[in-house]
């Protein structure tokens, strides 16, 4: 009697080109139409897939958006290795701030931001397990992870979702300079 094997799961495959089409089409449509006037119909159109398959993945927009606005900054990304504290967080606030100054990345923020509620977000999770990783590698300093938040990536964050026109090119170094106390 021949047994059959469960067939092989394929790792990428149709899950991933449709997973990486529904975010091109978010993204696009975002940018296109603004996030306000973003539906699940709209971008299942974009992407070329059913609505339902949208649905039994993200649930909702809201939740598709936050899950796209953390794909965007990426966690498992190279972070800044300057040799110094003050030299990390000023290449990292800069990335930040890079970041969020594509309107695209902006509203994704916003979305992500309005789906958490009450919840920390899954962009801030990230944010501080990042902040964590540069205060241990610098145990000299007496500058915590959450100084690090409420002084680099909380304004940045204000101004990426209230006040987008002004992160500048300066953002960056004053923030990390008022960090610092310098």
């Amino acid at each position: 009697m021949e047994t059959k094997s469960a067939p092989a799961r394929r790792t990428g495959g149709r899950s991933a080109l449709v997973l990486g089409a529904v975010k091109r089409a978010t993204e696009e449509l975002i940018e296109e139409k603004g996030q306000e006037r973003l539906t699940v119909p709209m971008i299942a159109e974009r992407a070329g897939v059913n609505p339902t398959s949208i649905y039994r993945r993200w649930g909702d927009l809201p939740s598709l958006i936050n899950d796209i606005a953390t794909y965007r900054l990426d966690p498992a990304r190279p972070l800044p290795e300057s040799g110094t504290l003050r030299g990390d967080l000023a290449g990292w606030a800069d990335e930040i701030v890079e970041h969020y100054r594509n309107p695209v990345n902006a509203a994704l923020l916003r979305g992500g931001a309005a789906v958490a509620g009450d919840r920390e977000s899954d962009c801030l999770r990230n944010r501080r397990a990042e902040a964590t990783m540069f205060v241990e590698r610098h145990p000299e300093s007496d500058i915590s992870a959450d100084e690090v938040i409420d002084h680099l990536v909380a304004p940045i964050v204000y101004r990426a979702i209230f006040l987008p026109w002004t992160l500048d090119d300066d953002t960056a170094d004053r923030l990390v300079s008022e960090l610092f106390g310098s």
